[in-house]
């Protein structure tokens, strides 16, 4: 069975790199990544057109190359949990956290008995065909399965605290557009009120030894928040990557 090395890497203190899996429906995005040496992608179901075979064909070609393949669920659902699990996924992100008492659901959702609520569906690949017993496969399934939640509002930074007493958290992914237009400076992803409040998140993230994280739609803001001791750290999407390097070859041959 898989080894969630991305997980591993966190709780060592090693930043891991990522981006996001945004719009395009192929599996072979998965592959052009882990070539580049990302080491996750996270599958948006949120806000992508992924469907649920999409969703499986994309997770199993990145675990054969060694991209950790999260899927960023559209709520905090246990249908869309147990399915996207179930398509090979080795982490969830739950977007808009705001309620501990429904994040502990949530948490629960992604860990099998005795540790959560989730339902057996595992496959045989998913195993990598090892022969293993039920509780073998149970153990290493909660071991190294990743539970991610994004703060990505006024609300959820004041409720920090909280939120991150949840236990069973592995990282944050702070969602800066989000949490931007809360924050009433919309797209200011470097005002004075932004950076106090992920400041404010990952400090907090430090204190209870979760891995803090956020998404970044430049190098320059990745860059600045990797100073800054983001470990789980984001930096644009494929569609994005592939328009400005399209447009930084067409610029160069006109």
């Amino acid at each position: 069975m898989k080894i969630n090395s991305v997980k591993q890497a966190l709780k060592a203190g090693t930043l891991q790199l990522g981006t996001g899996y945004w719009q395009i429906r192929s599996p072979e995005i998965a592959r052009i990544l882990a070539a580049a040496g990302f080491h996750w992608a996270f599958v948006d179901t949120e806000h992508g057109g992924f469907d649920l075979e999409t969703v499986q064909d994309i997770c199993r070609v990145s675990n054969l190359v060694g991209l950790c393949p999260i899927v960023r669920v559209a709520d905090l659902q246990y249908p869309l949990v147990a399915r996207a699990l179930d398509c090979g996924a080795q982490g969830i992100i739950f977007p808009r956290v705001e309620s501990p008492e429904l994040l502990e659901k949530a948490v629960s959702w992604t860990k099998f008995p005795p540790a959560g609520v989730r339902g057996y569906g595992l496959t045989i690949q998913q195993m990598n065909y090892e022969p293993l017993s039920f509780t073998e496969i149970l153990e290493r399934a909660n071991a190294n399965t990743m539970v991610v939640m994004q703060i990505e509002t006024q609300r959820a930074v004041d409720m920090r605290d909280e939120l991150l007493s949840v236990p069973g958290i592995d990282a944050v992914m702070i969602g800066p557009a989000d949490l931007s237009i809360s924050l009433g400076v919309p797209g200011d992803f470097q005002h004075p009120k932004m950076v106090a409040a992920m400041e404010a998140v990952r400090d907090t993230c430090v204190a209870k030894g979760i891995a803090p994280g956020t998404q970044t739609r430049s190098l320059a803001l990745a860059k600045f928040w990797k100073e800054r001791g983001m470990l789980f750290l984001g930096c644009s999407n494929e569609t994005s990557m592939l328009l400005d390097r399209a447009s930084e070859l067409v610029s160069q041959l006109k």
